[in-house]
């Protein structure tokens, strides 16, 4: 707790009052860990097939809060983005994501491949983009088309495959009109990355249009709105479906 606290006090000893990314990082933690506060608790509000989904969503925002603690140190300390810290934050907390599109699908007839082929589809885009930023730099657009093709196979399966068709021919309006809601989180949400990865300071193809200074501040609000977000609906999907079993 001491040291919790004196870094706390460091923190806000050298934040500077122009220094919005580091402003975003402050804000992005404390309102993860508040959302993850928020699904622990209402996990005792909601039918027990809906507990699981909203306690992975607040692990899902607990994860990225820890690591956003950590991040705003680095931001302080070296001025640089935290590029390790966030590829270990999402790669935890992508597949778990993955993990939610499963779980609200099962009672309609989703099988276990799904799952393990969601979470195949985003450790290829984050293992593959990490190497190119970091191990790989040189031949980092190789890397980045790697990654794309796993985000892709995400895409697919939320707007054209087995995700979608089983979303579709359930007869559930709530489930489809928060299946829709992540479907889009993924689309629009998710696109902050790979246009992140472009803006890499070696061959990134957008490097010279956005600064990776400007990376980060997209990056820290857009984890927040993304992972916050996402659990919202979640939350939403498993409060409306108890309302109506309950009826």
């Amino acid at each position: 707790m001491e040291t919790l606290f004196s870094s706390t006090l460091l923190f806000n000893a050298n934040l500077a009052q122009n220094d919005y990314v580091g402003f975003t990082f402050f804000i992005g933690y404390m309102a993860m860990f508040a959302a993850s506060v928020f699904f622990f608790f209402e996990r005792g509000q909601v039918d027990g097939k809906w507990k699981t989904s909203l306690l992975i969503s607040g692990l899902i925002t607990m994860i990225a809060a820890v690591h956003y603690f950590y991040m705003r140190d680095v931001w302080l300390e070296s001025g640089t983005s935290p590029t390790q810290f966030r590829y270990i934050d999402w790669v935890l907390t992508v597949p778990l994501m993955c993990v939610e599109f499963y779980l609200i699908l099962k009672a309609f007839g989703a099988k276990i491949g799904l799952l393990w082929k969601m979470i195949g589809y985003s450790m290829l885009m984050l293992v593959a983009g990490y190497l190119g930023e970091t191990a790989f730099r040189s031949n980092s657009v190789l890397w980045g088309i790697i990654s794309t093709l796993g985000y892709v196979g995400i895409l697919y399966e939320v707007w054209l495959g087995s995700a979608r068709k089983l979303a579709s021919n359930s007869n559930d309006p709530h489930l489809q009109k928060a299946f829709s809601a992540l479907a889009w989180f993924v689309l629009v949400g998710w696109a902050i990355y790979p246009i992140g990865y472009m803006a890499i300071e070696t061959d990134g193809w957008l490097r010279n249009v956005i600064s990776v200074r400007n990376m980060d501040l997209i990056y820290n609000i857009g984890d927040a709105v993304n992972k916050i977000g996402f659990g919202l609906v979640i939350y939403g999907l498993a409060v409306n479906s108890t309302a109506a079993s309950r009826k």
